[in-house]
């Protein structure tokens, strides 16, 4: 039975969490944390946090250890987006949309998956 967690209003893009989420589809849990530890972009770590609270949900839920566990499914999701103005020439402003995510990570036991 997959075990889901999510993130919201995490204040980056989905364009910019998505190829994060892309390199740690499919691993399991313990190769992905690895993997975003080492990362230099900030979004590794929020993407770890989920995948540690994903972790977690499953070893709470379904009594299954970590080592057991794959990710199945990641994806980001927009939020809202927050508007604002800057000051131009002239008098003028112009808008500034500061763009957010929700991320959620789906993990599961791996011999689940065979059925």
């Amino acid at each position: 039975m997959p075990v889901r967690a999510t993130t919201t209003n995490t204040g980056v893009s989905v364009k910019k969490v998505k190829p994060v989420l892309d390199l740690v589809r499919g691993m399991r849990v313990e190769e992905a944390l690895d993997m975003l530890q080492l990362m230099p972009s900030p979004v590794a770590a929020q993407v770890a946090r989920v995948v540690k609270s994903a972790s977690a949900n499953a070893e709470n839920e379904l009594m299954a250890r970590a080592s057991d566990l794959k990710i199945v499914e990641t994806f980001a999701n927009q939020a809202p987006t927050t508007k604002r103005f800057r000051a131009r020439a002239r008098g003028r402003a112009s808008r500034i949309l500061k763009r957010s995510s929700h991320v959620t990570v789906v993990v599961d036991e791996e011999s689940d998956l065979g059925q």
